[in-house]
């Protein structure tokens, strides 16, 4: 109750005569492409409001350094955009996008989303938020010292890997996960805390891997999903033509970010390959090899997961 009064008199603090102010916490740094797309998104909702909604983004997680979905329900931030399988509360529904070889493509990614879609936004009512839009990353691959040909080569690896279904596969394939915060990577990186990664172009370009890596298979893994949502409370406050307003604003991002992230990871394998990485093709063979640990990981996952969850995957299927 206290939590809920605190939330109140803040929106009234910065409610006026119409007129809001809110903060966007931005998981990545200012020049990331989601970033970017968050600035699009609050330029696109003051110009749509005629400047009645003022949402000033807040790179690098600088105003959140925990859990960006209980920041953003317990009102201390009004927004935030949150990389979905990582983020602590959303459960199962929320690992959907991280399952590894379910999404083949750019164009599975967002028909997974799409049906995934009403899963997350009931989980995001549930703690007290509404889900504005969604983007994937490009596809996670494999960074390591040298071209990953068969299951053979996860014997001996340390890989950081970012949620619990890269874990699961990594460990499932014959390698060893780690967990650590991206800030610590490239650090353990250069000590061999860890000697490699599952992760996309853009966060390897952000990286600067090339300079602790040779190599990364284009493996495909997964399209995980980086989500901006908004607090229900500071929500409710808004009028319905604001309500509006961002709703357009958010669908307008939404489709030019899922374009974008194509430019994104041609750029980044570019980038990368300019600084001397080699970037490999998935052979054949390890493919077979990598969707018998993922096939195993989905019978796992869905065995304990609600019928909600199950019909995502026969509907995705059809």
């Amino acid at each position: 109750m206290l939590k809920k009064c605190l939330i109140i008199a803040s929106l009234a603090s910065i409610v006026f005569a119409g007129n809001v102010k809110m903060n966007l916490n931005a998981r990545q740094g200012a020049s990331n492409f989601h970033t970017v797309g968050a600035e699009k998104f609050a330029s696109l909702v003051k110009k749509y409001t005629d400047g009645t909604v003022d949402i000033t983004v807040y790179p690098g997680s600088s105003l959140v350094k925990g859990n960006p979905l209980k920041a953003v329900k317990d009102g201390t931030v009004a927004m935030a955009d949150m990389f979905i399988p990582f983020t602590a509360g959303g459960g199962k529904v929320f690992g959907i996008s991280a399952l590894p070889f379910i999404a083949q493509s750019y164009d599975d990614a967002y028909k997974l989303y799409q049906i995934s879609k009403p899963a997350y936004e009931k989980t995001a009512r549930r703690w007290n938020q509404k889900l504005l839009y969604s983007v994937t990353w490009p596809p996670s691959g494999f960074y390591g010292n040298k071209k990953l040909e068969s299951l053979a080569d996860f014997d001996g690896v340390k890989t950081r890997t970012y949620d619990k279904n890269s874990a699961n596969f990594v460990n499932g394939a014959g390698g060893n996960a780690v967990a650590l915060p991206w800030g610590e990577v490239y650090s353990a990186l250069r000590t061999g805390l860890v000697n490699s990664v599952i992760t996309s172009s853009t966060s390897g370009e952000d990286g600067k891997f090339w300079e602790v890596l040779s190599d990364f298979t284009k493996i495909s893994y997964a399209y995980p999903l980086q989500a901006v949502t908004i607090n229900l409370d500071y929500w409710n406050s808004l009028s319905s033509s604001q309500k509006d307003a961002m709703l357009k604003a958010a669908a307008e991002v939404e489709k030019s970010q899922w374009k974008v992230v194509k430019d994104e990871d041609k750029d980044a394998l570019d980038v990368m390959a300019k600084n001397g990485m080699h970037i490999w093709e998935a052979s054949p063979k390890l493919k077979k090899e990598l969707s018998k640990v993922a096939d195993k990981m989905l019978n796992e996952y869905l065995k304990d997961a609600n019928k909600d969850t199950k019909k995502i995957f026969e509907e995705y299927r059809k």
